[in-house]
């Protein structure tokens, strides 16, 4: 199949054959059927436990297998980025990460690589995050080893069997979108969550707790988001889009209104604050949003008064 919009937007064509789709995200493609028979299409959940099929086919009455179920991820602490002082025996699959949001930053320690990322290396992003203005959550530790990474995960183009799933990665905006310059201004946003005691929000704060966040209006920014879970989090801003850095330029990252950041990653989105007004900015797990991870943006008009320039 060859995916041709992202969220609605154009994008330079893919084919691939599987993506992984959060709640709120689209995606839209074409396939083509290569020879008179039926096909499945197969969607599966995130932890494997069920599945909904469809056929597609050139007539009425054609079927095709299902494939077998897959094996059931299960994220350790390797795949948070992260190795504790004294070993990892012990632990595996998600076990020990109950209230990993209150531990002691001390008791971990960082993997270096030299992965760039916007064109830091990582021994730079490491200081951005770890002495980033909210210093929240375990992810200050985290991210060396993961930041950016997981836009490629869980590989982007062939895998070890040729099998092609789709990643950000691999996402390109098929023309420049309008308003794109680069930003003048960026914070840090960390996604904060305790699984077992079921807590979840924004540096650490439910909603209740939380103030406004404040976008001057015509301003172009960044936000990268720090996702501190062992969850995915399809993070949604209502009224304007979120230009999402996926390794390409301004030309070419691709624009949407709903992103996916995985566990222990990194992910940074571009904003034209071009809408005034107050908007939501949640999780769009709505279990989330409703217990916590959820923002209210305020785009907001300067003294001076603010303007917009297309492509300064």
């Amino acid at each position: 199949m060859t995916v041709v919009q992202a969220d609605g937007q154009d994008i330079k064509p893919v084919e691939t054959d599987e993506f992984r789709i959060a709640v709120a995200e689209t995606y839209d493609v074409i396939i083509t059927l290569p020879d008179d028979q039926a096909y499945t299409l197969f969607a599966e959940t995130m932890d494997r436990s069920g599945y909904a099929r469809g056929t597609l086919a050139s007539r009425v009455g054609m079927s095709a297998a299902i494939p077998e179920p897959r094996r059931r991820p299960m994220l350790n602490m390797a795949d948070m980025g992260m190795m504790m002082k004294g070993g990892m025996e012990g632990m595996e699959g998600m076990e020990g990460m109950e209230g990993m949001n209150h531990g002691a930053h001390d008791s971990m320690v960082m993997p270096m690589g030299r992965h760039a990322a916007n064109g830091l290396p990582t021994e730079n992003l490491v200081e951005r995050v770890k002495h980033g203005p909210s210093g929240h959550g375990p992810a200050s530790i985290t991210m060396a080893q993961s930041a950016y990474r997981r836009l490629d995960y869980p590989g982007a183009g062939l895998g070890d069997d040729g099998w092609r799933v789709l990643t950000y990665s691999q996402l390109r905006a098929l023309e420049r979108p309008p308003l794109r310059r680069p930003p003048t201004r960026e914070f840090y946003l960390h996604l904060t969550g305790n699984m077992h005691q079921f807590i979840w929000g924004f540096d650490g704060k439910k909603w209740s707790e939380s103030d406004m966040i404040r976008f001057e209006y015509g301003e172009r920014l960044r936000i990268n988001m720090i996702n501190d879970t062992m969850m995915s989090h399809p993070i949604h801003l209502h009224g304007m889009w979120m230009d999402l850095y996926a390794g390409g330029d301004l030309d070419t990252n691709p624009r949407k209104h709903t992103v996916n950041v995985q566990p222990a990653e990194l992910l940074t989105v571009d904003i034209t604050a071009d809408a005034p007004g107050q908007w939501a900015f949640h999780c769009h797990l709505l279990y989330h949003m409703e217990a916590g991870m959820f923002r209210t943006v305020a785009v907001v008009r300067s003294l001076e008064g603010g303007s917009i320039n297309a492509d300064a």
